[in-house]
């Protein structure tokens, strides 16, 4: 460092220390006596330390910035406001720099550069007598305001708003902190959109990823190509109910919507105001029904076609062997980019069957004069040639992870979203990557026990499991780590048709992903964390969202203890540790039921109810379970080909905990066979008279769920010598469609055994090649 810089750091250092060290009038002396105000910022800062007194608020309060800084005054504008809505005072915005009489201060200012910042870090010192936001650039002022809003009161105060001494240093761990919005499905309107980015910036996300095109409509105006929205922009029913809901129905209305040049303009501004960059998705060679609707040559049938109302993956595609599809896509390519000044362009690539290229002259035609051995090839060669267009825009382009399919792009971003596995892949090439993985951060999942959420598509991340995540896998080499960016939350809307129900949706979920992206992983604590949600949820309250309550709801565990040959219920919530009410009759629980303070054991059969309340009134929602006894709960079971690993339950005990599985095969109470059959034998440990024998089995054809094709009962007394007592075919109930369970009871009167067997044979084909038939069974009753 040269002499006049060290010299030109100690005079700033010297500033600074002066305007930290003015003289506190007695007013603010007396502040220094009063209670400290609980802190609770989200995410967690890397270093906060409570100090003594509060800064007040008043009517001569003025907030500081940096001169000839366009940016900073429009920061400070925005933070007045912000003051203006919990103390009715906006203070004055001065572009200057506050002297060392003056006081009761807010200065913004990027004259106190600090390496170790970043572009995203901030210091904040809240003192009685001023309050000094610095950073190194104006990205990092905005985001330190968003801090000092969370030290605000969620509400108006009668009296004066103060705001506790703090000193603050903090920055991102992540570069890419990011939200999706699927507006194809489901189209919401341009303020909502601003809403929608508002969140991002209350949460210090920076990534805006806005999924514009899909089979269900296209919804970004195309000038060159006006079809594209006039006829891809809508459809003309739209699925009711869930996909699983078989025959499938539709509402046959006319749905659609789409954003002129002019909003998408509008919103790009917005969301720069708030240093959230909006990163457009545009898919291909998939996905691409509404465009194709509307322009069907770039087919490889020629059509004709119609706007999608169902959800789902569709065979047909973009021609790759159609010169006419990379003209069109480039020329699109080339209006997106004059839009959105973002980097980065996604350009999807999931999802995108090969039926169509296989029987495509045209397609095998590229495949043979370009060299490439098959279809997965093809698509490699699709988006390595969309890549090299925009790479010559100056753009990067980045794929869902089936882009790594037959190869992937040299210079493209990969998002994974099947697990972490497409990431790690990617990283290991040296390629950049964004972890956003349907186990911990697909939104449009359940957040709750799905008999009191609204419909979704299925699965299930709760708020814990929000938190838990960890985006930067162990499996990668400290050198390969740097290529993880960081990661992002996806919100599908199929089962999401309001405003309303987005809000529900990302909201309180937003919260966790922002500190999983912000703090770092060593500062991470989830009971701080739902202790300091108490207040995000009054600043929710406050703006007035539409926000889950999910985390209030009790999730009941239910445990085999197999030598006391009883049930251990447990609760809890993700919340911060309500107190939660019981009762063991089907009856609704109530502030005054029975208090849970631990485990306790079930002997007999029970319908459990639990809530959780707050100040005596009831907090979420009512679970309930139903809890049977029967002769074979608790015994031993001994299964002769074991579950696949990820539908295990409990075990082989899960047959037999008094517990029956719901049509989510997810929920803990099934346990899964992918390709191999049942066969199961239960101990009753004595000679038992029995009545009959029951079990259930799941079907839903979408996931390859089937009921097995026959199931048979037998019992026998020594356990060697059985005698059938019943065979059942499956095959007219499996003509079924969709998702539903079905029961198989024989009937066993004036019979009396020890060992009880149920074989069912999976509905994989013999000849089937490698496995891919699921078979589900819960509970086995015997009576």
């Amino acid at each position: 460092m040269s002499i006049k810089k060290v010299f030109a750091s100690l005079a700033t250092i010297i500033s600074v220390a002066h305007l930290f060290s003015g003289a506190i009038p007695a007013a603010y002396a007396q502040q220094n006596t009063a209670r400290q105000q609980t802190i609770s910022v989200i995410p967690k800062p890397v270093k906060l330390t409570q100090q003594i007194g509060n800064f007040v608020v008043r009517s001569t309060t003025k907030i500081y910035v940096d001169p000839k800084n366009d940016q900073l005054k429009a920061i400070g504008l925005s933070l007045a406001q912000e003051l203006k809505k919990v103390s009715a005072i906006a203070p004055e915005v001065v572009q200057g720099q506050p002297t060392s009489k003056t006081d009761n201060y807010i200065y913004l200012t990027l004259t106190q550069p600090i390496d170790t910042l970043g572009q995203e870090g901030y210091n904040l010192k809240v003192q009685p007598a001023q309050i000094v936001l610095a950073a190194n650039t104006p990205q990092g002022i905005f985001l330190g305001t968003q801090t000092i809003r969370q030290l605000l009161p969620t509400k108006g105060a009668a009296t004066m708003v103060s705001i506790p001494a703090v000193e603050i240093a903090d920055k991102p761990r992540y570069s890419w902190r990011g939200m999706h919005l699927d507006v194809s499905r489901h189209f919401f309107p341009v303020e909502f959109v601003k809403k929608y980015i508002d969140y991002l910036a209350m949460h210090k996300m920076n990534t805006f990823h806005w999924h514009l095109t899909d089979d269900q409509g296209w919804r970004i105006e195309i000038k060159k190509y006006p079809k594209l929205t006039e006829v891809g922009g809508y459809r003309e029913g739209t699925l009711i109910g869930h996909y699983s809901d078989q025959p499938h129905q539709f509402d046959n209305k006319r749905y659609g919507g789409y954003y002129t040049q002019e909003q998408i303009k509008e919103v790009v501004k917005y969301a720069q105001e708030r240093y959230v960059t909006v990163v457009p998705e545009i898919e291909m060679p998939g996905h691409a029904v509404a465009a194709l609707t509307a322009y069907p040559e770039l087919s490889c049938t020629g059509g004709p076609f119609k706007v999608e109302g169902l959800w789902g993956v569709f065979d047909d595609v973009f021609c790759a062997g159609n010169e006419q599809t990379f003209q069109f896509l480039e020329d699109v390519m080339t209006e997106v980019i004059a839009l959105f000044p973002s980097k980065i362009i996604h350009i999807g690539g999931d999802e995108s069957p090969k039926v169509r290229w296989k029987e495509c002259p045209k397609c095998q035609k590229r495949i043979a004069t370009e060299k490439l051995k098959d279809e997965h090839e093809l698509q490699s060669y699709f988006v390595q040639r969309m890549e090299k267009f925009l790479n010559a825009k100056g753009r990067t382009i980045i794929g869902w992870d089936e882009i790594l399919e037959g190869g992937l792009a040299p210079n493209a971003y990969v998002m994974s979203w099947q697990g972490t596995e497409g990431g790690i892949a990617a990283a290991k090439q040296n390629h950049y990557v964004v972890m956003t993985p349907g186990s911990h951060v697909y939104f449009n999942y359940y957040q709750g026990e799905a008999s009191l959420e609204p419909l979704s598509i299925g699965g299930y991340v709760p708020l814990r499991k929000v938190y838990s995540f960890e985006p930067t896998p162990d499996e990668l080499s400290e050198s390969e780590k740097k290529y993880i960016l960081g990661a992002q939350a996806n919100l599908w809307s199929e089962y999401i048709h309001t405003t309303d129900e987005v809000e529900y949706m990302v909201l309180p979920r937003m919260s966790a992903l922002a500190e999983v992206l912000w703090t770092p992983a060593k500062q991470k604590n989830w009971d701080d964390f739902t202790a300091r949600m108490q207040q995000q949820y009054k600043r929710y309250d406050a703006m007035g969202a539409t926000y889950a309550k999910s985390a209030f709801n009790v999730v009941q565990k239910i445990t085999t203890d197999t030598t006391q040959r009883a049930a251990i219920v447990s609760f809890q919530t993700d919340a911060n540790n309500p107190p939660i009410y019981y009762t063991l009759d089907g009856s609704e629980p109530t502030s005054q039921s029975m208090a849970y303070t631990a485990p306790f054991p079930l002997k007999t059969s029970a319908v459990v109810k639990a809530a959780s309340f707050t100040d005596g009134k009831m907090a979420g929602k009512v679970s309930s379970s139903t809890f049977e006894v029967h002769k074979a709960f608790a015994k031993p079971v001994k299964l002769k080909n074991q579950p696949y690993q990820a539908y295990q339950g409990e075990g082989p005990v899960t047959l037999v905990n008094g517990m029956a599985g719901s049509k989510s095969h997810t929920d803990g109470q099934w346990l899964g066979f992918l390709g191999t059959d049942l066969e199961v034998v239960i101990d009753l440990q004595k000679e038992t008279p029995i009545t009959s024998i029951s079990s259930s089995y799941l079907q839903y054809d979408f996931d390859k769920i089937f009921l097995p094709t026959t199931i048979e009962y037998e019992v026998s007394k020594d356990g060697k010598k059985y005698k059938k007592l019943k065979t059942f075919s499956t095959d007219a109930d499996a003509q079924q469609q969709g998702s539903f369970i079905k029961q198989y009871t024989a009937e066993a009167s004036k019979t009396k055994a020890r060992f009880v067997k149920v074989t069912a044979k999976n509905a994989q084909a013999p000849d089937a090649k490698t496995p891919n038939t699921w078979l589900f069974i819960d509970e086995i009753i015997v009576k």
